[in-house]
């Protein structure tokens, strides 16, 4: 059997109902994962990629937050058209730090570096980085205002948001293409927002399905279970930079879904 691929809402892009993420390209510090790691060769990320495009994985994930990830994707991905790029704006990580700008100004100048480091004239999706004031940042910045102009502009085929707020990941499906939230067996609360997606036909990407690496109770087949069958749910981005993690976690979306 072969990958599942899902439409992400009704922006007209089909994805892979898992999806690579890529902050472990770009960034080892300040990460929550459980053990240190060394950031991969460029070898490495390229064996990473054409394994996973095998697999038929077609999502990236990345952020201007995630170190050198957009600038590594876009000097070693050869075929964009065949991928679909999910980058985000708001969070920008620099010296050890992160910190937040979700004014329009700051919003375009994000875009036109994303665009420049991922070597292409589009991009798929861009997400709001939120920094856990997910209303705040809808109602009281512009930041939402210049991404929908930036899609007008085509710059962009879908724009969607971040969240961590029940009430913001439903303003944002009210708002926008997509939206990612957190959902596992061991935090569920966002169900309530993925529901609202269904019901509206938007995207919903699942981030920290595994618990970002951390022991999941019942393990990976149960959390991917639980995350892929459940109604509205799009894909589930999980990242790594283990080809037999990669090629486990494709085999185990595949079982639950048969």
């Amino acid at each position: 059997m072969s990958l599942e691929h899902r439409e992400l809402g009704q922006s007209g892009i089909s994805v892979s109902c898992v999806g690579l993420g890529t902050v472990k390209f770009g960034r080892n510090q300040e990460v929550k994962y459980p053990s240190n790691f060394a950031l991969p060769s460029d070898e490495e990320i390229v064996s990473l990629i054409d394994q996973a495009k095998s697999l038929g994985i077609n999502l990236l994930d990345t952020a201007p937050a995630y170190g050198s990830s957009e600038q590594r994707l876009g000097r070693l991905l050869s075929d964009r058209k065949d991928w679909v790029i999910c980058t985000k704006v708001g969070e920008e990580f620099v010296t050890g730090k992160s910190f937040y700008d979700f004014s329009a100004s700051h919003v375009r100048k994000s875009v036109e570096r994303s665009l420049l480091n991922l070597n292409t004239d589009y991009l798929d999706l861009v997400l709001i980085h939120s920094d856990g004031n997910d209303v705040a940042i809808i109602e009281s910045t512009d930041c939402l205002e210049a991404l929908s102009k930036l899609k007008e502009c085509g710059l962009i085929r879908a724009i969607g948001m971040s969240t961590t707020s029940i009430e913001g990941g439903q303003k944002a499906v009210d708002l926008t293409d997509a939206v990612m939230v957190t959902y596992n067996p061991a935090c569920s609360k966002d169900e309530a927002v993925i529901d609202h997606a269904l019901a509206n036909r938007k995207g919903v990407l699942i981030k920290k399905a595994l618990n970002s690496g951390h022991d999941c109770e019942g393990g990976v087949e149960k959390n991917f279970d639980f995350s892929l069958n459940h109604p509205g749910v799009t894909s589930i981005i999980f990242g790594t930079i283990s080809s037999a993690h990669l090629e486990a976690n494709v085999q185990t979306a595949i079982k639950v879904l048969a």
